[in-house]
């Protein structure tokens, strides 16, 4: 396993050893030794999710005020242009982004520290989205931003407006946004 610091350095940029020959391929998509040695701390995760989306969905920009989650982030099928962005005031990176393709191809994964709000926009017809996270889901703890906030200035790799969700229609912009300290 081998990690890359992206110009956001907390977020990584991880990518497995695979073997592969004409049957197909092997690599470890998790293991808590590695990781904890590439990102620098031991996470704890509790809760597995997996998401399906058609080409055109952005989810996103999400993150909790509250049980903050960190995420461990990768494609099982298709193709994902994947985005974090700072939003922890006492940092240096603060209101940055970074982006990267993951796809079920590439492999690659992205850790995606507390203190982050996340999306995706799917590029393939449809893509299989798995992410670890170190805390539960906390529904009152959700904040949104929006996914095309001026400020921030995302360059999603889009043409036309994406198919949101109706909290992604409605979220706030960057400077109206909870953040945390």
């Amino acid at each position: 396993m081998q990690a890359t610091r992206l110009s956001i350095p907390d977020v990584l940029l991880i990518e497995p050893k695979v073997f592969g020959d004409a049957r197909g391929f092997f690599f470890e998509s998790y293991n808590k030794r590695a990781l904890a040695a590439v990102i620098g701390c031991d996470p704890e995760f509790v809760q597995d999710n997996h998401s399906r989306s058609v080409k055109g969905v952005l989810r996103g920009l999400h993150y909790q005020v509250k049980q903050a989650q960190a995420k461990l982030v990768r494609v099982l099928a298709g193709e994902v242009f994947d985005v974090a962005v700072d939003v922890r005031k006492s940092s240096p990176t603060y209101g940055q982004w970074v982006g990267e393709i993951l796809s079920a191809e590439n492999k690659k994964m992205m850790w995606i520290p507390e203190g982050f709000a996340h999306g995706f926009l799917v590029l393939s017809d449809s893509a299989d989205f798995f992410y670890k996270t170190t805390d539960y889901w906390a529904p009152a703890f959700e904040r949104c931003i929006t996914w095309n906030d001026p400020t921030l200035n995302i360059a999603w790799p889009l043409s036309g407006t994406p198919s949101l969700a109706a909290k992604d229609q409605t979220a706030p912009s960057f400077a109206a946004a909870e953040t945390f300290d």
